[in-house]
């Protein structure tokens, strides 16, 4: 079933999403080579704590930290650990947080130092697709016309759509209805209405979309370890419109990178 929110719900939603966005322009001053993701993790608690937000994703399910980092072939859900990151890795951080009752969650895939025009390449068409998709988030349209079009931006690229691991809605709960598949058709699916708020998440192989679980429960890496990239925004549906919560403004900002790609999601001008 699908939890339509109200405006003030959705303005908790935004300063829950904006958490997480500021929680990831803090990692990317942090990220370089012989840095762990364990002190990229403690990095990242203490940045949702003081905001007075709890990290989302410690202790859900029984995941032990507050960042899933996933570096060059790990797909999503990589646990912290001591090993240094290299010159030429990335890293898709997926990051959490719950305040006044409401989840924001959004991830963004980042290089670390200079990285080969390949991956860079996959990055890039990736966190393109991000915004394809999040285009057909509009009045009258389903599921499946999102998940369409992000495959399709994908696949004409020569990459592999993952199918076992999907967006969903977000709430008072960090996973809701929908299901928001990165493949799909047009016309398929669940009627997007006013008010629903939903995790858009491409996550997209260099190679074959085929996946594998490991041992640990968690770590999901593709099946020929080639690099994958995932990129994930807050949305909300908003006078029939998608309506960015999070934003990848303070990334930027930390990088030196300027960009309008966001502009025309968002009502009102973000103001950092």
């Amino acid at each position: 079933m699908i939890i339509v929110k109200t405006r003030e719900e959705i303005e908790l939603m935004r300063a829950s999403a904006l958490i997480v966005s500021k929680t990831l322009g803090e990692l990317a001053k942090a990220i370089k080579p012989g840095v762990t993701t364990l002190q990229l993790d403690k990095i990242a608690e203490e940045c949702v704590r003081d905001h007075g937000a709890i990290p989302g994703f410690l202790g859900l399910y029984d995941f032990p930290n507050t960042l899933c980092m996933s570096p060059n072939s790990q797909v999503v859900h990589g646990i912290p650990n001591g090993t240094p990151l290299k010159e030429g890795d990335i890293i898709s951080i997926d990051c959490g947080a719950l305040k006044d009752g409401f989840y924001g969650d959004h991830a963004y895939t980042f290089a670390v130092g200079e990285i080969d025009p390949e991956t860079e390449k996959l990055l890039k068409i990736t966190k393109e697709s991000l915004y394809v998709g999040i285009k057909e988030f509009k009045a009258n349209n389903r599921v499946g016309d999102v998940g369409y079009a992000i495959q399709k931006y994908c696949e004409d690229h020569g990459y592999g759509v993952v199918r076992e691991l999907v967006g969903h809605g977000l709430g008072k709960k960090m996973h809701e209805d929908p299901e928001m598949p990165n493949y799909g058709k047009r016309g398929r699916g669940k009627k997007f209405v006013e008010g629903m708020v939903v995790a858009i998440e491409p996550m997209i192989n260099m190679g074959t979309h085929r996946i594998k679980q490991h041992r640990d429960g968690w770590t999901i890496t593709t099946l020929d370890n080639k690099p994958s990239a995932h990129f994930e925004h807050d949305v909300a549906l908003i006078d029939g419109k998608p309506e960015l919560l999070s934003t990848f403004a303070y990334i930027y900002e930390a990088l030196g990178i300027e960009s309008d790609e966001e502009d025309e999601f968002r009502q009102k001008a973000l103001v950092l």
